[in-house]
């Protein structure tokens, strides 16, 4: 017998569609986007010195507070919210250990974290075609609006953040920023209006919070069914549910003074808790036609959560717990009707068969402290090299252009070979 080891072939990876990444708001978007008599009260930034806050003062002022004196970085201003963007929400091109609770000025960062073209080439370093991301300054969901006092003006912020999001940073990028909107969360009629809004100039994805219930909103187990016209709208226009970990404002910890780390190897609890709930609420069988999607959830805890599911659902001692509407087995809705997304997760590729091929798609999150840019291609080629190449195909493209109703090719798009910017 030899001794050789057999080297694995280098798959071929195709351009990558990224369903979850970041864009960090340009510092005008709402001074510019906004009807000019909300411009003054709306969402700014300005230039101040800074002190670090400890673990107990931080929340909804973010990670560092306005003093007299200190290093000077940007802050962003609305309402009584002053806000920092912390460093591991800018994390692409830095050394891992300047990853830390320090803020980042717009001057500190790389042009592409903000800015549409730098943004362009940044994705062709790293393989990537296409992308879709999620907000900063107004929160996975779009919390910050949520927990403003003039609502009035919130809602006007929604809607200023979805015509930039439409018309400026998607709608100048030649198809390759996929539109990711946001709702009112705080009115779920509204919420239906501006998917339909949205919806009629070609936005086929929402944020959505993982946990709403965590937001002091109604759950989707909702007896009066604050939600519906909002699922409704959603699966009428095709329009994706889109539920980013965090969501909800809100990690499981296991005490208070766990390393950050325990919580960050956690994040994926939180999918768990919301799928769970997705699958025994009844909304997927009262909705065949609607999507929702896991983003940066990670898929290797999928199969469990499905044969947990479906146990409970067969016991029928618990048939009475579950909504009327399971007529099916959950796993049954989930492989019609959600997805799954992950950066790295080896175990989820080797469990891909029990999660569904068809179910999951891919990212790179940049710029925050989990990318892998500029190396996602790389990535891919390792861990997925026991994979068929339709699989790969499906996994880094085909599945995300399904779910979101995209072109299967970019006109005027030509793939090439790029250094890495500096």
């Amino acid at each position: 017998m030899s001794d050789a080891v057999e080297e694995r072939e280098t798959p071929e990876i195709p351009w990558i569609i990224s369903v979850d990444d970041h864009v960090l708001e340009p510092k005008d978007v709402w001074q510019r986007w906004l009807p000019s008599k909300y411009r003054p009260e709306g969402p700014r930034v300005v230039r101040s010195s800074y002190a670090l806050k400890t673990a107990a003062e931080r929340g909804r002022g973010g990670s560092a507070k306005m003093v007299d004196s200190g290093p000077e970085t940007d802050f962003w201003v609305y309402e009584d919210l002053v806000m920092s963007i912390n460093s591991g929400f800018a994390s692409a091109g830095r050394p891992s250990e300047e990853n830390d609770d320090h803020p980042v000025g717009y001057d500190k960062m790389r042009p592409g974290f903000y800015d549409m073209k730098a943004r362009l080439a940044d994705m062709d370093v790293n393989h990537i075609e296409r992308s879709l991301c999620f907000p900063t300054f107004p929160r996975f969901c779009g919390q910050t609006f949520l927990e403003a006092k003039d609502r009035e003006l919130a809602l006007e912020c929604v809607r200023a953040y979805n015509n930039w999001m439409v018309e400026e940073w998607a709608g100048e990028s030649g198809g390759r920023l996929v539109p990711l909107c946001l709702i009112p969360l705080w009115d779920g009629i509204e919420a239906a209006a501006e998917v339909r809004r949205n919806a009629a100039r070609g936005v086929r994805a929402v944020a959505f919070c993982e946990l709403p219930s965590h937001l002091g909103l109604p759950s989707i187990h909702d007896k009066d069914h604050y939600w519906e016209p909002f699922f409704q709208a959603c699966e009428e226009t095709g329009t994706v549910i889109c539920m980013h970990i965090g969501s909800s404002s809100n990690f499981v910890r296991t005490s208070d003074d766990a390393p950050v780390v325990v919580r960050a190897a956690l994040t994926a609890v939180n999918s768990q808790m919301s799928l769970t709930d997705w699958l025994f609420s009844g909304a997927l069988a009262r909705h065949p036609g609607l999507k929702i999607a896991y983003s940066e959830g990670q898929i290797g805890w999928i199969p469990f959560a499905l044969e947990r599911c479906d146990t409970l659902w067969d016991r029928k001692t618990a048939r009475h717990q579950v909504a009327a509407e399971l007529v099916e087995p959950p796993s049954a809705y989930f492989h019609r009707q959600v997805f799954g997304c992950f950066f790295e997760d080896d175990f989820g590729l080797r469990a891909r068969a029990d999660v569904g091929v068809d179910q999951i798609t891919f990212e790179s999150d940049y710029p925050h402290q989990d990318t892998t840019w500029p190396h996602t291609e790389e990535y891919a080629q390792s861990s997925m090299a026991e994979l068929s190449h339709e699989e790969i195909v499906k996994i880094t493209r085909t599945n995300a252009i399904k779910l979101f109703g995209l072109p299967e090719t970019l006109p005027g798009f030509t793939p090439r070979a790029v250094a890495v910017p500096v």
